[in-house]
């Protein structure tokens, strides 16, 4: 699990598990991460984590946000980064799985969950699925602002038909990737204002998903609750509590 390290004058005060999919840094209580000093604004800046990677988002703190010794307003981290917030100093450490460090390629591939196979394994995509992903996943940061976000429940696809139907699939990433590789693949998001479902891949002859009988364009759809999908031939409800 990746973390923060966060020390002061030298001395380390104290590190975080970087866990949730958004964490709030600041000098108010109500920030996930608190840090008790006037030159840190109330809320200063957010972490926003996607799959495996962490982007850094300054929330128009008074005295500025910098990693690495430049002044930012939202970057992608990197392990060992420095990220100086007011008086304190927060070194950034990437989660890295060694025995996954040996190949790269394979541990960064985009993991398809297959709603059309019996228990839905999940499949890898192949490069241009992953170059994507990597652009839905750098949208998804930028798109993610102080003070635009709502009340969002806990949602999950019933599926209603192929080898799965009957079971729930929950809905508990930021992104997530279902479909035929190669025949169509789809992308449901999870962002501040609520769900959304993207085409991701189509086959030649496969076309767009569907949400209620209409076609998904080339932008992202919001999904509402009890929505009818389809998705490489597989109907499913999307459900939200």
């Amino acid at each position: 699990m990746s973390k923060l390290i966060i020390s002061h004058d030298g001395k380390i005060e104290s590190q975080y598990d970087i866990s949730s999919d958004t964490t709030t840094i600041g000098r108010h209580k109500n920030n996930d991460i608190c840090i008790d000093n006037l030159s840190v604004s109330a809320h200063h800046a957010q972490l926003l984590k996607i799959l495996d990677d962490c982007f850094l988002e300054d929330m128009n703190s008074s005295n500025g946000t910098y990693v690495n010794g430049n002044l930012i307003k939202k970057i992608q981290l990197n392990n060992g980064d420095e990220i100086k917030i007011g008086k304190h100093l927060l070194k950034y450490q990437a989660s890295i799985d060694p025995s996954s460090a040996v190949n790269k390629n394979d541990f960064e591939k985009t993991m398809i969950i297959r709603p059309d196979s019996a228990g839905m394994p999940e499949s890898a995509g192949d490069s241009e699925i992953d170059r994507q992903m990597e652009k839905i996943a750098s949208r998804l940061a930028t798109e993610h602002k102080n003070g635009s976000s709502k009340t969002i429940g806990k949602a999950s696809l019933q599926l209603l038909s192929g080898a799965n139907s009957g079971k729930k699939l929950p809905l508990t990433k930021v992104l997530t990737t279902l479909g035929k590789p190669g025949v169509q693949v789809a992308a449901i998001t999870r962002r501040p204002t609520g769900y959304y479902i993207l085409h991701v891949e189509g086959g030649a002859n496969s076309g767009h998903p569907t949400i209620n009988g209409d076609i998904i364009g080339s932008k992202a759809s919001p999904l509402n609750n009890n929505d009818l999908i389809e998705v490489a031939g597989i109907k499913m409800e999307f459900n939200i509590e």
